[in-house]
């Protein structure tokens, strides 16, 4: 599938959610949706009008354990 095609698709999905690390936040939220075989990354305060970045189910997952096992963290 091309990503456009990816991305069309993920803007027709209804189950859209925020992240509830972003609990009573205006700024700086994320949400994810999906469809089959996809997830999407959205900003929470853009909503329909947000760019989705959109992943495989195996990149997903993989973001996912390398997040879990601090592959993005920033050292300060």
């Amino acid at each position: 599938m091309r990503y456009e095609d990816a991305v069309n698709a993920l803007a027709a999905a209804t189950n859209w959610h925020k992240a509830s690390f972003s609990q009573g936040q205006e700024n700086g939220c994320v949400e994810v949706g999906s469809v089959p075989g996809l997830i999407g990354v959205r900003d929470t305060k853009l909503g329909d009008a947000s760019p989705i970045l959109a992943f495989t189910e195996h990149e997903w997952k993989m973001f996912l354990r390398g997040a879990r096992n601090g592959e993005f963290d920033i050292d300060s």
